[in-house]
């Protein structure tokens, strides 16, 4: 059972990458390059928009977000540019580890600015006289 789920996560970590790769395709159509994107920063970031140590919701986003993002990427990636960044992907990925730090800073920088509405919310209510 382990050895299938490590087998599983390569797999995942492949499409990932390969996703990244059909996003910068010119074969690509711009709103398949535009979610073949942010599903695969988002895949690769080494934060999370719900971090992990919030029971259930931390793992939801890893559970169904991530996965649900990949299935309508490849939906809307043209199959041959899909197989040839599959291939690619596959021969580059050998023993290389994978993150985007560009995406880590996204996160952080939607936590910043939820926390700065909240801050406006709370602040900006009027007090009972």
């Amino acid at each position: 059972m382990l050895a299938r789920l490590k087998a599983r996560a390569r797999e995942l970590k492949r499409e990932v990458y390969a996703l990244y790769l059909a996003g910068r395709d010119p074969e690509t159509p711009w709103y398949a390059k535009l979610l073949a994107g942010a599903v695969a920063a988002y895949a690769l970031s080494p934060l999370d928009l719900i971090p992990d140590f919030i029971p259930v919701l931390g793992y939801l986003d890893d559970l169904l977000i991530v996965p649900a993002g990949i299935a309508l990427a490849r939906r809307l990636v043209p199959r041959h540019v899909m197989e040839r960044c599959r291939v690619r992907a596959e021969a580059e990925l050998r023993g290389r580890k994978l993150v985007s730090k560009g995406a880590a800073v996204m996160v952080v920088l939607v936590w910043i600015g939820a926390a700065l509405i909240l801050a406006a919310l709370v602040l900006g209510q009027k007090r009972p006289a």
